[in-house]
């Protein structure tokens, strides 16, 4: 057994991006898949030694090939790192290990130690990566005396290179291009940069001692797997908001292609086999022109007719970028060889997209997850099923399929058909017959359609494009079981054995919601309906009472088509409506709660922008609400406050008030006293004072009698206040 050999370490930038994400997934897939065959050959190999020895294991037989000696680990044959144009918070499943933001000197170590690194300017690519894509190589090239072993760079460029290449002989327009003459080869005037990086790493790995061999790999304008460029097409065809899906220019010219995984494989290939040419042509076998690609993605996914429109009207309507353009402006019918002669593996859509579009459409369906969402719903009249469904179909942005409407858009479009002049006599009297049996049968029948004829239009309704594409909500029909059966139950089954589930179509709903309510509440909701209303939808008392009579009747009688969906095992979930819930607010809570999140696109970017618009309208007039709420509790809180100043002030003001007056009152004894007792004497000795002048009126005071009798009149009151 030989020594355990390192897996090949493979550098991948942007691996984010459209391709080359697929690109290092199909890498590391490939290498596990490698390393699981190697597997299953050896224990193949070792249960045909032990049955040829009987048991006997023979080690010789071990040591002649060792194509079938395995290592002993479970690691892959490859292994793929990769930066990020943005950072990521989750590393995909598929990378060892994931750099975003590194500057070139933490980044040139990481390519040193891989085997084989990879750069993808094909589609969208700026400057910015052609200029680390030339960066790349030439410090790679500078590293190259101290490398180990071999390196291999690969630069994954585009077709767009020899969009100004004329064909050989040009008295034969049609005549192919081969790949080998890639050094005549001219490219569009905006692709000059990518050209003259394929030229720099054609230049490597000219001497027999060269550790680092360059390739490039002119790819096709890639598709599927959700699409890149031919996105626009099938958005447009999957909403199936226009009648026709524009084709921008006259459509005629070819246009060479390749599906995104098979591109992955022409890589993996690339680093395996290793061939001697360094350019390499990554086109299918198609030989399309844009006008049939376009108009096959609108007959399967869309309205199914197409429209050409002027190349300038694609930057108008947005759909496309100036630089995205262009790459529908090439028109080349390339030979490519070394795909096909010396490349083996299973081709994803060799045949091209026309020959591949239904495997392309499940595949951009299941990518971008854009499933249908189904929904029907049952119940009484009046119950509410129009605005539950009406508040679902906003939700989801799925169609809100009524049934007096479908009926009214099937009469115009049979008329529609009997005044085109361009069809022929016999669609023209087939559909006027068939307008003329379904008026008759409304004439018949009060305005209705007899339940076969309504069966048959609204099957036709719900397999329209739009409807299988979004989904809907719809109501009203099927009322039995056997109608269910009729319009639910698969054309065809493969199998003639019996099922316990009956076999179901591609319209049969997904959930079913029953509506319920008793025969009072509903009476009670239709009187005080306004009478307008109640006429528009047939709830006047003359109508309301019998509809709801058979309704009744119906679910008492047999089998409805509820019995139907619980066979087909989608059971219908029962929900309550009461009067706690007028708007219905809580009832289609719940079912958005049961089906789940939408599954389409939301909002168009003009949608996306105003309704952008009115959340920060709404977040304005929110921070304007709270800002003048907290401006009116801070204003009562100072008014509150300046109250309660005011109140204190009062309080005090009556209390020095009362304070005063109790200092009156008090001082009310002593006031009498003095002026009876003190100051008769005072004044008298004043007088005396002043008529005799003497030189120490202080001293002379003192000795007056009068002052004298102040003075014990005064100790007297003391000690009496004193012992009160």
């Amino acid at each position: 057994m030989g020594d355990k050999k390192r897996p090949r370490r493979v550098f991948m930038q942007g691996v984010d991006k459209y391709s080359s994400k697929y690109i290092a997934e199909v890498k590391y897939k490939r290498g596990v898949m490698f390393m699981i065959a190697r597997r299953v050959i050896h224990e193949l190999f070792e249960i045909v030694q032990y049955l040829s020895t009987c048991g006997e294991r023979v080690e010789e037989a071990e040591e002649e090939d060792d194509d079938y000696n395995l290592p002993q680990s479970e690691e892959p044959a490859f292994q793929v790192v990769g930066s990020v144009s943005t950072p990521c918070s989750e590393k995909a499943n598929f990378l060892l290990e994931q750099y975003s933001s590194l500057s070139r000197e933490e980044l040139l170590p990481r390519l040193l130690d891989c085997d084989v690194v990879v750069y993808n300017i094909s589609e969208n690519a700026t400057l910015n990566d052609i200029e680390e894509a030339t960066w790349a190589i030439t410090a790679l090239h500078g590293e190259r005396e101290h490398f180990k072993s071999k390196k291999m760079f690969i630069l994954v460029s585009t077709i767009m290179t020899w969009a100004m290449t004329k064909p050989p002989n040009t008295e034969e327009p049609d005549l192919m291009v081969a790949e080998e003459e890639f050094r005549k080869r001219r490219p569009h005037p905006s692709f000059k940069h990518h050209n003259n990086m394929e030229k720099h790493v054609l230049k490597l790995g000219t001497g027999k001692k060269n550790k680092l061999k360059g390739y490039v790999v002119a790819a096709g304008l890639q598709y599927g797997k959700g699409e890149n460029l031919f996105h626009y097409f099938f958005k447009v065809s999957w909403l199936s908001e226009c009648s026709q899906v524009p084709i921008f220019g006259e459509g005629t010219n070819f246009i060479p292609t390749i599906h995104v995984v098979d591109l992955a494989q022409v890589i993996q290939n690339l680093i395996e086999v290793k061939p001697k040419s360094k350019y390499i042509l990554a086109i299918d076998d198609s030989k399309n022109v844009l006008e049939d690609i376009v108009k096959v993605i609108s007959d399967v996914l869309g309205p199914g007719s197409v429209n050409k429109v002027p190349e300038k009207e694609a930057i108008t309507m947005k759909a496309y970028k100036p630089e995205e353009l262009e790459y529908f402006s090439v028109n080349l019918r390339l030979d490519a060889y070394i795909v096909k002669d010396l490349f083996s593996f299973p081709w994803v859509a060799e045949g091209g997209m026309i020959e591949n579009i239904d495997l392309l459409v499940e595949e951009y369906r299941n990518t971008r997850k854009l499933l249908p969402i189904r929904i029907c719903l049952t119940g009484p009249p009046a119950v509410g099923k129009s605005t539950v469904a009406e508040k679902l179909c906003e939700h989801y942005r799925i169609h809100h399929i009524k049934i007096r409407e479908v009926i009214e858009e099937k009469m115009k479009e049979l008329e529609g058909i009997m005044n085109n002049s361009e069809l022929d006599v016999s669609e023209a009297e087939m559909a006027q017959s068939q307008l003329e049996n379904l008026k008759t049968s409304m004439e018949s029948n009060a305005g209705r359609l007899e339940d076969d004829q309504l069966l048959e239009v609204l099957t036709e309704k719900l397999n329209s494009k739009p409807c299988r594409n979004q989904g809907f909500v719809f109501y009203g029909f099927p009322r039995t079981f056997e109608q269910a059966e009729m319009m639910f139950s698969a054309e065809d089954t493969d199998s003639d054995a019996p099922s316990k589930t009956p076999a179901h179509n591609s319209i049969t709903p997904e959930f079913v919601f029953a509506l319920e309510a008793s025969d009072e509440f509903l009476t009670k909701k239709v009187q005080g309906l306004p009478q307008s209303v109640a006429e528009e939808r047939g709830l006047t008392q003359d109508e309301f009472i019998p509809r709801l009579s058979r309704f009744r009747q119906l679910i008492r009688a047999g089998e409805t088509s509820l019995d139907y969906f619980d066979e087909l095992e989608i059971y219908p979930s029962y929900i309550e409506v009461n009067v706690d819930d007028p708007e219905f607010t809580n009832i289609v809570n719940n079912i958005i709660e049961v089906v789940g999140p939408a599954k389409n696109y939301g909002l168009s970017p003009e949608e996306q922008e105003e309704e952008d618009r009115r959340r920060e309208r709404e977040r304005q007039q929110k921070l304007a609400e709270e800002a003048a709420e907290r401006k009116r509790r801070k204003e009562a809180s100072l008014a509150e406050i300046a109250a309660q100043y005011e109140e204190w002030q009062k309080n005090l003001e009556e209390v020095k008030r009362q304070e005063h007056e109790l200092l009156e009152a008090k001082a009310l004894p002593l006031r009498n006293y003095l002026m009876k007792y003190v100051m008769p004497s005072l004044t008298e000795a004043l007088q005396e004072c002043s008529k005799i002048k003497p030189d120490d009126p202080v001293s002379f005071l003192h000795v007056l009698p009068a002052l004298h009798l102040i003075s014990v009149s005064l100790q007297q009151l003391v000690e009496k206040f004193d012992g009160h």
